[in-house]
């Protein structure tokens, strides 16, 4: 594989970060290993420059400056509801048309896109300080924590990147996944038991409406079980019926009263239940309904 170098403007942002991740990860044949240079916004990499650091211009692409296919503030395009990674996407999914059935790059275009033009002023609430903790933000907030470091700000910006494309697949595979559960009813209202390896399906599932959900992990054995913090229940009595039949799992039953898990990444010393979703379920039943 010929060697390639992606030109961005120092300090990138989420547009200049996504540009380069895209053609990193989705153009990869090309671009997986592609070393990363920075330069004022709207130049371009000088050739000696570039042939000093190793590269001809042939094998330089620019994103997000330099006025070529993946930049977007060339006068024509200046109206246009686009951004540099949404040009680089249309040519991802070009080479790989596969890939315009990826609803989580989709959606992490759509939000760059977004983000670009200033189109959170829309959202709901849009003065909330929870604003601060999304992905743009914290990038602004790298260059005062880590000022003039452009590659530890476009490294820090592709792990926020690849971890956010993570969680998006997980949540859209759980939106579907939801569908196959087991959907019962007590006096609290809807509530779903379900089989499966996807532990975003709990949250999912809270924020469809269920008040009270139950995970069983076909793989590890293991049994979450969360009711919504709106949910009018404790699962005390739950937690102690189910001391009372399973010797052998761990159980944590949150003082709260809304979690009782058998199963948890912060936990590396537990043992996995024999019980069944369906016994468990029939319990919840007898104890709440």
């Amino acid at each position: 594989m010929l060697k390639k170098l992606i030109v961005t403007h120092h300090a990138p942002d989420i547009d200049a970060i996504g540009a380069v991740w895209i053609l990193k990860r989705f153009d990869n044949q090309h671009y997986a290993t592609a070393q990363v240079a920075f330069v004022d916004p709207g130049s371009q990499i000088d050739p000696s420059e570039a042939e000093r650091i190793g590269f001809q211009m042939h094998d330089v692409v620019h994103v997000d400056t330099g006025l070529g296919e993946f930049d977007h503030h060339q006068p024509a395009r200046g109206h246009e509801r686009t951004c540099a990674s949404a040009l680089v996407y249309d040519h991802v999914c070009a080479i790989h048309p596969e890939l315009v059935q990826d609803e989580a790059l989709e959606a992490m275009v759509e939000f760059i896109t977004e983000d670009d033009h200033f189109e959170s002023i829309y959202w709901p609430e849009p003065a909330s300080l929870r604003y601060c903790m999304i992905i743009p933000e914290l990038l602004h907030g790298f260059e005062s924590v880590d000022p003039h470091n452009d590659d530890s700000q476009m490294s820090f910006g592709i792990t926020c990147l690849d971890s956010a494309y993570a969680s998006l697949r997980e949540t859209i595979q759980a939106q579907e996944v939801i569908k196959s559960g087991e959907e019962f009813e007590l006096n609290i209202g809807k509530c779903l038991g379900i089989v499966t390896r996807n532990d975003s399906v709990i949250k999912q599932a809270q924020k469809a409406g269920y008040m009270l959900v139950i995970r069983k992990d076909p793989q590890s054995g293991e049994i979450r079980i969360k009711a919504r913090p709106d949910a009018e229940i404790d699962l005390k009595a739950l937690a102690d019926a189910i001391a009372k039949k399973d010797s052998i799992g761990t159980w944590y039953y949150h003082p709260g009263g809304r979690m009782l898990l058998n199963g948890s990444r912060k936990q590396r010393h537990q043992r996995p239940s024999p019980l069944m979703l369906p016994e468990v379920i029939t319990m919840v039943k007898e104890l709440y309904d």
